[in-house]
Order: structure tokens, then C-alpha cells, then sequence
């Protein structure tokens, strides 16, 4: 992560130019590491983010959505007790460290003027927020409290006389100039410069060549190149991406290392590293909040798999019963053959005339066995028709948790991630949460993902089996077409036909760039000649009963296609 010294100036270089002479409206805390400042500029509202957040701290500007608790923190409500209507008259950064200071000037509950300053320390675990009093210098208050026990150099608590961090003995990167003699190694960089991260130090050795062992002002060169960007104007804020589209890395100047990786460029420092910070934590978000999910429905379908093992043994023994009946008939046959205390008796099948013998109980009489080799019989025929229905229902509970584990695999958002929870909720695969924590949440509201086939007809997809069930059974016509990959779990596709078109009126060519959608949204997306059903809604039924997103359908058809979506015009 490449938030240091040089960003940390780039971006207070950029929010003293946008916020300077702002007005602070409203203060939120979102988070116990995280506030949200309402600002007022000459250029319109602006909304300034700040965190503390060991693994993402940060200042910028936000477009983001953040949701408030309903109690604000006493750090929020003493940030707006101390700052709210106040002006911003300075934005800078402390020498070349990661230190963002803001200054406010505000008034007291006696009406007289006040100057504040707001500290952002971005020093990882060690980050965070300080309200200082500008005339005593003392902490009025921060986000984390730093007491002697933890730190006997610094503390941070309300009263205390506000330190800065102890100061490296390195050079600041401002202090560089380009005849600057500097060692080519990223550890000898490092060590002599102060405020660069280990990717700009990389940078900055690239076009060291082979002297990598020898002192050379092409680092320094670099260096000065990077950060005269800020000041000139042609800095240009890059978020680079891996194969999957998270982001990998960040800063305002191209990175040799990784060349080749997708680049998102920006126009401004604040829009990069939201960009950077909001899709990684949402990527880190959306798998820690899926691996319980995963955890719970896969054990929940490691068990109707045991289960449908047992009931598959079951009533194949139960289908091998007819021996029970035989034994019946062969014993009333030849009761006189049986002497108390027999273990066992050897008689002629008269079906096919050879010996067979047939196992007693040496306690009952031979009437009493053949009784009991009827009842064995009897019972097994009634279990037949028992374990059959229970393997029914068994393999709709396989098929349905195995659509869920495709959808929580598929799931790119912390909300959708939640309606897959509530789902398990609701079918009793989740225990429910305590009611602490289920304060009324507004249904969310269906949004299927959409997409646009070649000659402009609408396509639609649920992403969980509830907007599957809501998107077949409520929102499409009885004319529209469904599709579904073919005994592989997946979502519910539905073309919108439109203008009285029905099937007959969609060309081929169009069903299979349908299908590949529906295909590419299952669990065979990497496959290839994957099987997909289609038919009129009017032929897909919900069973009364039946969970969620699980249908029965007649009158279908078949393609194979290859899972891809449609290309972007």
C-alpha cells in the first residue's frame, strides 16, 4: 500500500486548493476509526473522509455512501460541538511525514473565536485522529487514546500537551535535489530517505541499470521528477489492477514494476485513492462476510450428500427383500421340519428346486420365524416407498444449497451478501440473528443484473434465488423467456420480449447469446458446451412449499453454447 510521504503531499496539496475557506456543515463518525465531514465550498458541497484504520488509513474527498449508527460516538458528537459551522483556513502537510493538519477556526458556546487544528496521522496501526487547541497546544480529544502504558514516549489523551512523532534521522523526500548521490538498492534508499514507500523506492532504482551496487544521482533524478509533478501540475493518479479486477497498487506517477496489470487513471489524488481503498475493502468485506456464509451451507450440503448416501444404502437393501418373503413361504412350507432350539434349517426352493438355507431364531418355533420373516418383508417394501420420498426431497435440498454456494461464489457486494443471509435465515439452514441485531431492515429492492443482447432486446438475471423467484414469478410476462443452465446450478435468466414478440419471433442467434449469459452466470461459467433449458414463462410453476427459487418447468427446449456475456458496444 503506497500511501506515504509523497501522496500524503499530493493530497493535502489538492485539499487545500478545494477546501480552504470551506464551511463544516455536519461531522458523522460511520465507524470507530472513520469520520465523514459535510464541507460548504465557494465550488459546491464536498464530503471529506478521514480513517485511521491500521489497514486503510486515509484523507480524501468521497462520493461514497457510509451508514451512520444511530447514536453517534462522544468523538463525533465532541468533533461537533468543537468544529461544526467552523472554517477551514489551512490545509497542509507536516514537513515530509504522513501527517495531514487542518486548521479551523470556530467559535466557543461564549461566541468567541477559536482556532483548532485536526490531525490525520496515516501511520498504519499507529494512525490516527487528533483534535488539538491550537492556542495551549493541549489534546482536546482523540479517535484512539494513547495511554503511558501503551506508549511512554507519547500520549494521547484530553489535557496532554500535543508531540509529533519522533523524528527519523533521514532526508525528507522534498529535500532531495536531483545531484543528490543516492545508494541503487530499494534497503539503501529506505534507509537515507525519508517519507517513500518501498514502491516508489523501486521506482526510483529502475534506471539504476547495472550499477546497482554504486552510488548515482539517477534515483535522486527520479524523486525530484515524481514530486515536482505535484507542484507543476502533471501528476497522474493510477490505480493498478490484477487479473481479477481488485486493486493492486496506487500512487501518482507510473510504476515500471507493474507494467503490464490493467491502469484506472484519475483526475484527481482524492479520486484514486477512493477508488483504491473503497474496492479493496469491499473485496476484503464481501470475503469475510461470505466464508461463514460458505461455511454454513456447505456443511449444510455435506449432510443431505451423507444423507442421500444412507438413503440411497437403505432402500437398496430394502429392494433386495424379497428373500424376507421367501423365507415366509419356505418355513409355512415345511414347519415340520423345524425342531426346537434349530439354528438354522435347510430346505428345497421349490421355485427352483435347489437346497437353500434359512437362518432361525432359536427362541421362537418355526410359525413364529416364518411370522417374523413376513414382517421383515412388509416393513421393508413400506420403507421403499418412504426412503424413495425422502430422497426426493433430499436431492431438492442438494440442488437448492448447491444454487446458494454458486450465488454466495457469485456475490460482489456486502448487500447482496446479506439477502443471501437472510434467504438462509428464512429456510432455517442460518440461525437467526439475536434480536439485537435485527433491527427492521427495508426489503432490499431487486435489482437483477441487465444486459443488452446484439439487437437491443433486455436481458435480465437475479443474483440470489429470492430475486430469481421475484424476477420469474412476479416481474416477467407469461410471454417473456426463461432460461436456466440444465441440471447445474445457476441464476434465472428472462428475455423481455416486447411489441407481441414471443419464442417464435427471437431468432437462434439470439437464444444462444441468451443462453451463453445464463451459462456464464452458473457454476459451469468455466466450461465450455454447457447445456441451457429455455421456455415461455407461461410453462415455469412454482411448487407450493418449495424454496426459494427452486421451479418446475414443461415444454422446454435445449441449447449448448459456451458461457460468455454479450460484448459492450
Amino acid at each position: 500500500m503506497a500511501f506515504d510521504g509523497i501522496i500524503t503531499y499530493a493530497e493535502a496539496n489538492e485539499l487545500s486548493q478545494r477546501i480552504t475557506l470551506g464551511k463544516i456543515e455536519k461531522v458523522y463518525q460511520p465507524g470507530s476509526e472513520e469520520l465523514l465531514v459535510h464541507i460548504h465550498t465557494s465550488r459546491g458541497n464536498v464530503r471529506l473522509f478521514m480513517s485511521c484504520n491500521s489497514q486503510s488509513a486515509r484523507v480524501c474527498l468521497t462520493e461514497g455512501s457510509y451508514t451512520n449508527p444511530d447514536q453517534p460516538p462522544a468523538f463525533c458528537m465532541l468533533l461537533r460541538k468543537h468544529l461544526q459551522g467552523g472554517r477551514i483556513t489551512a490545509v497542509r502537510q507536516k514537513d515530509a511525514e504522513r501527517i495531514i493538519e487542518i486548521d479551523i477556526e470556530a467559535q466557543n458556546e461564549m461566541g468567541f473565536s477559536v482556532c483548532r487544528r485536526l490531525i490525520v496521522e496515516i501511520m498504519a496501526k499507529h494512525s490516527n485522529i487528533v483534535l488539538v487547541d491550537l492556542e495551549s497546544g493541549k489534546i482536546i480529544d482523540s479517535i484512539k487514546r494513547i495511554s503511558i502504558d501503551v506508549n511512554r514516549y507519547r500520549q494521547l489523551l484530553p489535557g496532554v500537551i500535543y508531540q509529533y512523532p519522533p523524528e527519523q534521522d533521514k532526508t525528507p523526500f522534498n529535500k532531495v535535489t536531483a545531484d543528490t548521490g543516492l545508494l541503487c538498492t530499494e534497503r539503501g534508499i529506505m534507509s537515507t530517505v525519508s517519507g517513500i514507500s518501498p514502491a516508489i523506492a523501486r521506482e526510483m532504482i529502475a534506471g539504476c541499470g547495472e550499477d546497482a551496487s554504486l552510488y548515482s544521482s539517477a534515483p535522486a533524478e527520479r524523486l525530484v521528477q515524481i514530486v515536482s509533478s505535484v507542484s507543476d501540475g502533471s501528476l497522474s493518479p493510477r490505480v493498478y489492477l490484477d487479473d481479477a479486477g481488485n486493486p493492486r497498487e496506487f500512487h501518482i506517477t507510473d510504476l515500471s514494476e507493474y507494467e503490464g496489470l490493467e491502469v484506472l487513471r484519475f483526475d484527481s489524488v482524492s479520486e484514486c485513492i477512493d477508488y483504491y481503498f473503497s474496492n479493496r475493502e469491499t473485496s476484503n468485506l464481501v470475503r469475510q462476510k461470505s466464508m461463514p456464509l460458505m461455511k454454513s451451507a456447505q456443511a449444510a450440503l455435506d449432510k443431505a450428500l451423507l444423507k442421500k448416501k444412507k438413503l440411497s444404502e437403505d432402500l437398496l437393501s430394502a429392494e433386495n427383500s424379497d428373500k424376507y418373503r421367501l423365507y415366509g413361504e419356505l418355513l409355512t412350507a415345511n414347519i415340520h421340519m423345524v425342531k426346537p432350539g434349530d439354528r438354522k434349517v435347510t430346505v428345497t426352493n421349490y421355485y427352483d428346486g435347489s437346497l437353500i438355507d434359512i437362518p432361525l431364531d432359536e427362541k421362537l418355533g418355526a410359525s413364529a420365524n416364518a411370522q417374523r420373516y413376513f414382517k421383515k418383508y412388509s416393513k421393508a417394501r413400506t420403507a421403499i416407498h418412504e426412503k424413495q420420498s425422502q430422497l426426493e426431497d433430499n436431492e431438492k435440498d442438494i440442488e437448492y444449497l448447491s444454487s446458494v454456494i454458486q450465488n454466495i461464489e457469485a456475490a460482489d457486494s456486502v448487500p447482496l451478501l446479506e439477502s443471501i443471509r437472510d434467504e438462509l435465515e428464512q429456510t432455517g439452514y442460518v440461525r437467526r440473528r439475536a434480536k439485537a441485531s435485527q433491527r427492521k431492515r427495508k426489503a432490499a429492492k431487486p435489482e437483477p443484473l441487465r444486459y443488452t443482447l446484439s439487437d437491443g432486446t433486455e436481458v435480465l438475471v437475479g443474483r440470489n434465488n429470492i430475486e430469481n423467484d421475484w424476477l420469474t414469478m412476479k416481474f416477467a410476462s407469461k410471454t417473456d423467456v426463461w432460461m436456466h443452465t440444465k441440471d447445474i446450478p445457476g441464476s434465472h435468466l428472462i428475455v423481455r420480449l416486447d411489441n407481441g414478440r414471443s419464442l417464435q419471433d427471437l431468432p437462434a442467434e439470439l437464444i444462444y447469446e441468451a443462453a451463453s449469459i445464463a451459462a456464464y452466470h452458473s457454476k459451469a461459467s468455466g466450461g465450455d458446451n454447457v447445456p441451457v433449458d429455455y421456455v415461455p414463462v407461461r410453462y415455469v410453476k412454482k411448487p407450493a412449499g418449495s424454496k426459494p427459487g427452486m421451479v418446475i418447468f414443461t415444454h422446454n427446449q435445449t441449447v449448448y453454447v459456451k458461457p460468455q456475456l454479450p460484448k459492450q458496444p
